[in-house]
C-alpha cells in the first residue's frame, strides 16, 4: 500500500484548516445522484493530524479492487473517524434528488463524535452542523473527500448486489441502479420494483406511459 507524502497537493486543504487551527477535518462526499434505484449514500471522513494517509484518489478512477483495499486500509487507520448514511427511493422520491443528497451528507457528519470542519465535494450544502468549504471536484483536491467517496462508492456497491439478490432479473449488480440500456430493457420487461425511484422520468414514464402523441397529417 502506498501512502501520500506530507508535500501531497491531496493535503493541502486539510493542512490549511490544520494550520488555521481546527482539529477535526471531514471530507464529505456523495454517490448515487444519477441511478434510477436505490438510495443515495453520503460518507465523511476525518483523518487524525499527521498520520500516514493511504494514497486515495476520486472513486471513480478506481477499480473495485483498489476500491476495497483502500476502504480496509481507510477505516483501520488508527484514529480515523468516519461515518456512512444512506437516504433511501421513498424519500428521495418525497424531496427529491438534490434535497436526499444534502440529507445524507448532514447525516454522515451528525454521526461523526468530533469533527469542527468540513470540506464538501462539490456545490455548498444548506443546514450543515459546523463550518464548512464547498470544494468543486474536491475528491481530486482533497485526501478527506476522496476517502469519503471511496466508502460511500463501496458502501452503496454492496447495498445494490445485495438488492440483486433480491431483484435478479434486474441485473443491479453490473449497473447498480444507473440507466444503462440492460437496465431500461429490464424496466420495460418486468416493470417497476420496490426499490426504484418513481420520481426519475423512466421510471415515471413506465408506471404512467406519456400520451401518444398525435400524427400530423
Amino acid at each position: 500500500m502506498q501512502f501520500l507524502l506530507a508535500d501531497s497537493e491531496l493535503l493541502t486543504l486539510e493542512k490549511t484548516k490544520w494550520a488555521e487551527g481546527f482539529s477535526f477535518i471531514a471530507g464529505i462526499d456523495e454517490v448515487g445522484r444519477g441511478p434510477l434505484a436505490g438510495p443515495v449514500v453520503a460518507a465523511a471522513v476525518v483523518f487524525p493530524k499527521g498520520a500516514e494517509i493511504p494514497a486515495v484518489n476520486d472513486s471513480k478512477k478506481l477499480n473495485e479492487c483498489q476500491r476495497l483495499e483502500l476502504r480496509e486500509v481507510i477505516i483501520n487507520l488508527p484514529g480515523v473517524q468516519y461515518a456512512i448514511a444512506a437516504v433511501d427511493e421513498v424519500k428521495i422520491d418525497e424531496i427529491n434528488i438534490l434535497r436526499a443528497t444534502h440529507l445524507a451528507m448532514r447525516l454522515a457528519v451528525e454521526k461523526l463524535k468530533n469533527v469542527d470542519f468540513l470540506l464538501v465535494d462539490g456545490r455548498p450544502v444548506p443546514g450543515l452542523p459546523v463550518r464548512s468549504l464547498a470544494v468543486v471536484k474536491g475528491d481530486g483536491k482533497s485526501a478527506s473527500i476522496a476517502a469519503a467517496s471511496i466508502l460511500a462508492k463501496v458502501h452503496r456497491d454492496e447495498l445494490m448486489c445485495r438488492y440483486a439478490e433480491e431483484y435478479p432479473e434486474y441485473g443491479f449488480e453490473e449497473h447498480k441502479g444507473y440507466g444503462t440500456a440492460k437496465h431500461l430493457a429490464a424496466l420495460q420487461k418486468h416493470g417497476v420494483c420496490k426499490i426504484h425511484r418513481r420520481s426519475f422520468a423512466p421510471v415515471r414514464d413506465i408506471l404512467v406511459p406519456p400520451p401518444e402523441q398525435l400524427e400530423l397529417f
